[in-house]
């Protein structure tokens, strides 16, 4: 029996590190030094001298030492799987030659001194050579091209005496672990000793480090026997079980040549791209609120189940890009074609042309404008509820049930009607004014006693617009406040009573929308420079966002808030960057729905990384 499952974990580990299948991992983080070395020298930033300074006093972050091994200007990934039966992570980090390697783990681990035991050597195998950092469940393993840091990542699965966690790996070993669980008066001193420890690392051939040190007998004769013994035991079985496996995958790796791992899933284009697998990503999730319900009544059985998610999404990537004059950040879901049909629906939205009325002529400080379709939203809401929730417990004609009660009940033409999905937000400036705040304070018999306090301040001067389509809902809104003297009428506009924090703040209802604001200096009904780039913005983006730094910084640089000291390190910030975007096109290309934020410089003499490394170190000095 125990040759059979050693059979079967060698095959196991073979598929899972063979080199056979690239694209199995739960998630691929690829540095593309080859692409960035294009743009900038990377020396050229880790030599920088703000870097250098702050490597100079933590001897751990001197990045020199490692300049001099590793192929700055080649690819450098992470990747891993938390979802499988044998979860890992591995680093792949090209490096200049092999020896420099064997002197850097020297030099970090202390590696071949003189006083140190066999398990803390490097063991050299001809075609690579291995190190295990001693307490340490990873393993180091370099040849002349690359070095990879290998770590499995499973806990110990007697970590936790409550833990509904039950492994069905086969390769745990659980047979041999059994045998060791036994009554504590069988379980003595003569059973656990380190000799017997000592004999079984033997038997076992392990060329992993496993240091008896970590494996002693958790009491002797001088101490009673405590309840963390049979865990200590249980755990060095693991943790000597893990050992072998490490073993057998970095001879796996590196025995017949080492290929560097690939991922389609990763923008070769990027400076650094990563991909995580959604699916893999909500099953890590599912295990955290997993026990929880299961020990109160065993509600784990109707929530969501991890494998529906890859029903709806594919995989997230997150990609990184540093230019001269810009740096981007660009996320890309990919949906099943199901779901990315639905989303397609949603984000393509007709902007109400109405809200453009409250746009201000001028460029504010900052706005956001965002349009979705809310009836496409809730028309789809039952069916993918459904969907989330099928489960062999809660089957999805079950669910269909209370989903077409809610469907039948609620009307999702109507109901969208009270928000149809246009929402804009502006910033336009600061002003100082007189605001009324309350003050707290007490009597001479210590009762509690509230003051309206008059003081200048500066405030910002914002608007929120949405539009509503319903015909009567938000005007019999507006009654209720003034009823409740919650709302006091002025002109066309409602201004909302109580605290003045942000001045007086206003409601205003014209036709399907609806503005909250504390400014009227802001509106007109002809349109300026900025509404027509805001439309030509929004013609092909369900949401865009901007603000502009420097004229945000010399607003603020003016108002009373600003204090004297900050004024020239945010002047200096304003002449460095202009503005920050974001934006989501509403088209979708292969079911992938992309964002992007985007940092603009004002300056291209240079990578954005070094100004901004130029900038910090300016700041500091000041």
């Amino acid at each position: 029996m125990k040759q059979f499952y050693t059979l079967l974990f060698l095959l196991a580990t073979y598929l899972t590190f063979g080199q056979i299948n690239k694209n199995e991992y739960d998630y691929f983080v690829q540095f593309n030094g080859n692409q960035l070395s294009k743009k900038v020298s990377v020396g050229e930033i880790l030599n920088h001298p703000i870097i250098t300074k702050y490597g100079s006093k933590k001897p751990d972050l001197d990045f020199a030492k490692y300049t001099s091994v590793i192929q700055l200007d080649q690819k450098i990934t992470i990747h891993g799987k938390f979802s499988d039966s044998i979860p890992y992570y591995q680093v792949t980090i090209p490096v200049k030659n092999r020896e420099a390697v064997k002197q850097l783990i020297i030099q970090e681990f202390g590696a071949n001194t003189k006083n140190d035991s066999a398990e803390n050597a490097i063991k050299d195998f001809g075609k690579y050579a291995v190190f295990n950092p001693k307490g340490k469940n990873k393993t180091l393993a370099w040849n002349d091209n690359y070095l990879v840091i290998l770590e499995l990542t499973q806990r110990t699965p007697y970590s936790n005496q409550y833990d509904t966690y039950k492994s069905d790996s086969t390769e745990v070993g659980y047979e041999e672990t059994k045998v060791m669980i036994e009554p504590i008066e069988e379980t003595r001193i003569e059973t656990v000793s380190p000799p017997a420890v000592e004999e079984r690392v033997v038997e076992t051939s392990i060329m992993i480090d496993a240091p008896t040190e970590e494996v002693s007998a958790p009491y002797n004769d001088t101490q009673n026997y405590t309840p963390s013994a049979e865990y200590t035991i249980q755990e060095a079985a693991f943790n000597l079980k893990q050992a072998e496996k490490l073993s057998e995958i970095v001879k796996l790796l590196f025995e017949n040549g080492f290929t560097a791992p690939s991922s389609e899933k990763i923008n070769a284009n990027a400076d650094i791209s990563s991909w995580i697998n959604y699916s893999s990503a909500m099953t890590s999730l599912y295990s955290v609120y997993n026990y929880p319900m299961a020990i109160f009544g065993g509600y784990d059985k109707f929530l969501p189940m991890q494998k529906n998610f890859e029903n709806f999404i594919k995989g997230i990537n997150l990609d990184f890009y540093f230019d001269s004059n810009n740096a981007r950040v660009e996320e890309v879901i990919e949906y099943s074609q199901e779901f990315a049909e639905i989303m397609g629906k949603i984000t393509n939205r007709k902007i109400n042309k109405n809200v453009f009325n409250y746009f201000p002529a001028q460029k504010p400080l900052g706005y956001m404008s965002y349009h979705i379709n809310t009836k496409a939203a809730l028309e789809k809401f039952p069916s993918l509820t459904a969907d989330i929730f099928q489960s062999p417990k809660l089957l999805k004609e079950d669910i269909t049930i209370i989903t077409d009660l809610i469907s039948t009940i609620v009307d999702e033409e109507a109901t969208a009607t009270l928000f149809d999905g246009d929402l804009s937000a502006f910033l336009y400036g600061f002003k100082e004014v007189e605001v009324v705040t309350k003050s707290y304070d007490y009597d001479e018999n210590y009762a509690e006693v509230v003051k309206d306090k008059k003081i200048k301040k500066s405030i910002p001067l914002f608007s929120l617009i949405f539009t509503s389509t319903h015909p009567t809902f938000a005007d019999k809104l507006i009654q209720l406040g003034i009823r409740k003297k919650m709302l006091v009428q002025k002109d066309n506009y409602y201004i909302i009573t109580g605290t003045k924090e942000y001045g007086d703040v206003f409601i205003r209802k014209d036709k399907d929308v609806v503005v909250v604001s504390n400014t009227l200096e802001y509106f007109g009904t002809e349109y300026g420079t900025f509404t027509k780039e805001a439309k030509n913005d929004l013609k092909k983006n369900y949401m865009f966002a901007k603000l502009n730094i420097a004229e945000l910084i010399q607003a603020y640089s003016k108002s009373e808030e600003a204090k004297l000291e900050e004024v020239s390190k945010l002047n200096r910030v304003s002449e460095q960057f202009s503005d920050v975007t974001m934006e989501a096109p509403k088209k979708m290309i292969n079911n992938k729905l992309n964002f992007a934020l985007k940092l603009n410089a004002l300056k291209s003499d240079k990578n954005i990384i070094l100004q901004t490394l130029d900038l910090a170190e300016e700041i500091i000095a000041k």
